[in-house]
This record gives C-alpha cells, structure tokens and sequence, in this order.
C-alpha cells in the first residue's frame, strides 16, 4: 500500500480528533443536555478556548479536502515517490501541530506551522502538474 493512503488514513483519524476536540469545549460550556439534544437553541458566544478549537476544525475541515486530492491524486495518477511521501508527512506533521497551538491562542507560529502544512501538500502535488 503506499504510504500516501497511510498519510490520508492518519488525516481522518486527525479529523475525528478536530471533531472531538471542538465538542468537548462546546459541551464543557453549553452543557450535556445540549450536546444530547437537537441544538436548536441560541447560544451565547464561545469561549476563547471553545472558539479557538472551533475554528482549528473549520480550518482543518477547509483544508482536508486539498489533502484528499493530492494524496490520492499521487496515488491514482502513479506519481508517488519519496517527495510526495515526504510533503504527506510534512503536512500530517504540521496539521498535527496545529490544533494545540490554535487551542492554546498561539498566533504566529501556529501561522508558521499551517505554512509548512502547505509546502507539504505543494510537494505531493508537484508531480500532478509534472509533464
């Protein structure tokens, strides 16, 4: 199997934990019962931390999809090699990075990081805009 679906594997799992992470700081503010019921409710605004692990799964989720494509794009098109491994894990490194620095309201170098998250996903598409 090639380590690219591995890659994307991981970044499900990564997914799961954004998911998880972002409704355990809703839950801690708004209650069980909201999280039990159909949150049709206002709610007040979200804490910083509830706010900041919010915005972490939104950005993961905007981003992810990029990730699909060119992990599973190397992998369909057979243009894998260590560069599209390597820009995998990069990206996976970084993004795993990412959610404590944004949870903890760590500004520029939780930037750094989603930087380097994007030079890791340029490497694994570099070979799909390869003639």
């Amino acid at each position: 199997m090639p380590v690219e679906l591995r890659i994307l594997a991981w970044g499900a799992l990564l997914l799961v934990v954004h998911i998880f992470t972002a409704t355990r700081f809703k839950t801690a503010q708004y209650g069980r019962k909201w999280n039990a019921g159909a949150r049709d409710e206002a709610l007040a605004p979200p804490s910083p931390i509830t706010g900041r692990t919010m915005r972490a799964q939104a950005n993961f989720q905007e981003t992810f999809p990029i990730a699909i494509v060119a992990l599973l794009g190397v992998v369909l098109a057979d243009r894998t090699n260590d560069m599209t491994a390597l820009g995998g894990w990069i990206w996976l490194g970084a993004r795993v990075v990412y959610l404590p620095l944004y949870a903890a309201g760590i500004p520029v170098i939780r930037t750094v990081v989603f930087g380097i998250s994007m030079v890791g996903l340029g490497l694994v598409l570099a070979p799909l805009f390869a003639a």
